[in-house]
C-alpha cells in the first residue's frame, strides 16, 4: 500500500466507522435495543476492517519509483558529520 492509500484508508476507515457508530445508535435507540445496536455497531467493524486492512489494488494507485540498486551503488551515501562532544571542549587557560 502506498502512502497516498495509506491515507486513503485511514480517511474510508473513520467515515464508516463513525457512520455505523451513528446508525447502530439510532437504529437501537428507535428499537430500545441495546444488544441490536452493538450488533449493528460490531457489524460496521467487520465491514470497515474488511475494506480498509487488506491491500486492495485502489490503495496502489500511486506505487513509488524505488532507486535500482546498480544505480545506488554509483552515488556514495552521505556522511553524517559526528557531534562528538569531546571534540568541543573549551580550553579556558589564563
Amino acid at each position: 500500500m502506498d502512502w497516498e492509500g495509506q491515507k486513503a484508508a485511514e480517511q474510508l476507515m473513520q467515515i464508516l466507522l463513525v457512520s455505523s457508530a451513528l446508525v447502530a445508535l439510532f437504529v437501537g435507540y428507535a428499537l430500545g435495543s441495546f444488544q441490536t445496536m452493538i450488533l449493528i455497531y460490531g457489524g460496521g467493524v467487520v465491514l470497515t476492517s474488511l475494506i480498509t486492512v487488506p491491500n486492495w489494488p485502489f490503495f496502489n494507485r500511486h506505487p513509488l519509483n524505488w532507486l535500482d540498486p546498480l544505480e545506488a551503488e554509483k552515488h556514495p551515501k552521505p556522511q553524517v558529520a559526528s557531534t562528538n562532544s569531546s571534540s568541543k571542549k573549551k580550553s579556558s587557560k589564563k
